[in-house]
């Protein structure tokens, strides 16, 4: 005999075998001596089938519809975490942090980026946190899980067509991004940040500010000139170009190189790498041309010049690489394109060249030519590797309060940092959820909280030099970057879309872009 119904809504998993087994224990229930056994016999079954429930197919996941028509507080989809407990490697506590909860009953994080998750080995881990405890894994199985409660992305690999749909009520959705905006402009227009509640960014505005990412400590900028300016000028009057140009990226939304090839219409520039090649590097510096490490040889090499041109791949407020910090290290003077506003950062009020301060690269040439050639000049831009001279109180205060820190020990890395602050945030709005539902009079509901265009809100990528209406249909830049700006607004809409529509299915994303680009050209969106 077999029973006429399956406790899965897939009923390929509930087989005949599984059902003449259930049977067979009811069948040996009836016999009194033998009813502790097959009650255990039973239950094991009925445990055996429940966690096949567990090892479905991505593809297999009960669907958001049937979830809704169970109790959610009841039935969650069961997880590779939901029956271990997992051992803490991590020794430090918070000094807030009196959470003697177990690990079975502490919120989840969940990385989604699977290549960026900040423990090893293994792929959980419990961290303690400055008021309060989490377990972070980056086990996907757990997404639908109601400990689940944030979901943390990394900027780069954050693709709206791969998105964790549908997006549930209780969960929270974590935004680190410390690289380049062209690595993904869907973050940089308002229907694509708004997705996040949290955000880690370059942007002094997140709320996990990277500004300094590239900037170790003070210390490191105020670490003796590596060449001095008599050496400097010596190498000058032997044949060496005043500025350095040094990159092997060459296609790239702030279309650096249109810039540098006017200006050298005007200076001498010594170019390595990939662009705008001028000169061979050693063949014993091949390998580190674009290295953003500071491997002795290479900074060695570059630390002879008296100018380097810094410009960054994307611009963005706030968005500061090695470019800039490196010559400052090394001093040597960086002529700098890149964060509109990088003078809010730097050690005093000379110590960079702002390529955005001149009227065009002649002018620009000009000044660099009058301070190769007036050493007092030049020198004033050095000034600041005397302590004393260093006068930006908003700098010092950042490097002096931040919680993460570059090559030091003593703090966290900025990666654990920001799951910790994550992790310390959800609880705070756990905590206020359970306040409200016992007292809801006494005790007001969590605010919402959602990231804004500040938080990284990068502009249209524009020419390096010269007015876009002026370039030419089949110019190469034209033809990528501000298509790929605009595309990527398209994208950011339609996931905003399939949020709001309460979809499941991440592909379905290109239906609703392209209902939205319909609704656009009939005047309705």
């Amino acid at each position: 005999m077999k029973w006429p119904f399956c406790l899965s809504v897939h009923k390929t998993r509930c087989t005949d075998l599984t059902v003449e087994l259930m049977w067979f224990s009811l069948q040996m229930a009836g016999r009194s001596r033998l009813l502790p056994f097959a009650c255990l016999g039973f239950f094991g079954v009925l445990c055996w089938v429940w966690v096949s429930f567990a090892s479905f197919p991505d593809d297999q996941v009960l669907p958001l519809e049937a979830l809704d028509a169970l109790d959610r507080g009841a039935f969650q989809p069961q997880s590779a975490l939901s029956e271990m407990e997992f051992a803490s490697v991590v020794s430090y506590r918070g000094p807030g942090n009196r959470d003697r909860r177990s690990n079975k009953e502490l919120p989840i994080l969940l990385w989604w980026s699977g290549g960026l998750f900040p423990h090893f080995p293994g792929d959980t881990e419990r961290i303690d946190c400055a008021t309060s405890s989490c377990l972070v894994t980056s086990n996907r199985k757990v997404q639908l899980y109601k400990r689940t409660t944030s979901i943390i992305f990394y900027g780069t690999d954050f693709r709206a067509y791969e998105a964790p749909l549908p997006r549930l009520r209780h969960q929270t959705w974590a935004l680190f991004h410390e690289e380049s905006p062209m690595n993904n402009y869907v973050l940089s227009h308002g229907p694509g940040i708004r997705l996040f509640n949290y955000t880690a960014t370059f942007r002094r505005e997140s709320d996990y500010p990277l500004t300094l990412q590239w900037l170790p400590s003070l210390e490191y900028l105020l670490e003796p000139v590596a060449v001095s300016l008599e050496e400097k000028n010596r190498l000058r009057r032997e044949g060496l170009a005043p500025v350095l140009y040094m990159q092997s990226h060459c296609d790239v939304p702030s279309d650096r190189d249109r810039y540098v090839k006017e200006l050298m219409k005007y200076i001498k520039i010594d170019s390595y790498g990939k662009c705008l090649n001028n000169k061979p590097l050693p063949e014993y510096l091949e390998d580190t041309a674009t290295a953003t490490g500071e491997e002795p040889k290479f900074m060695n090499f570059v630390a002879r010049y008296k100018f380097h041109l810094a410009l960054e791949n994307g611009l963005c407020p706030d968005y500061m690489t090695e470019k800039l910090w490196r010559p400052l290290h090394q001093g040597c003077v960086p002529v700098y394109r890149g964060a509109s506003a990088v003078a809010d950062w730097m050690p005093n009020d000379r110590s960079v060249i702002i390529v955005d301060d001149f009227p065009s690269p002649k002018a620009l040439a000009d000044f660099l030519i009058h301070l190769d050639e007036n050493d007092d000049e030049y020198a004033k831009y050095l000034e600041f590797k005397n302590p004393s001279r260093i006068t930006n109180t908003r700098l010092l205060e950042s490097l002096k309060t931040r919680e993460w820190g570059v090559n030091d020990m003593s703090k966290p890395n900025y990666l654990n940092g920001f799951e910790c602050y994550v992790c310390d945030q959800e609880n705070a709005r756990l905590a206020a959820e359970r306040a409200h539902k016992k007292a809801p009079k006494m005790n007001q509901p969590p605010r919402p909280k959602m990231a804004n265009n500040s938080h990284m809100g990068c502009p249209l990528p524009s020419p390096g030099y010269g007015d876009v209406k002026d370039l030419p249909s089949d110019d190469g830049w034209l033809q990528i970057w501000p298509q790929d700006y605009w595309q990527s607004l398209d994208q950011a809409e339609g996931l905003e879309s399939l949020i709001r529509h309460n979809e499941s299915d991440p592909s379905l994303l290109w239906k609703h872009m392209q209902s939205i680009a319909v609704s656009r050209a009939r005047g309705k969106h």
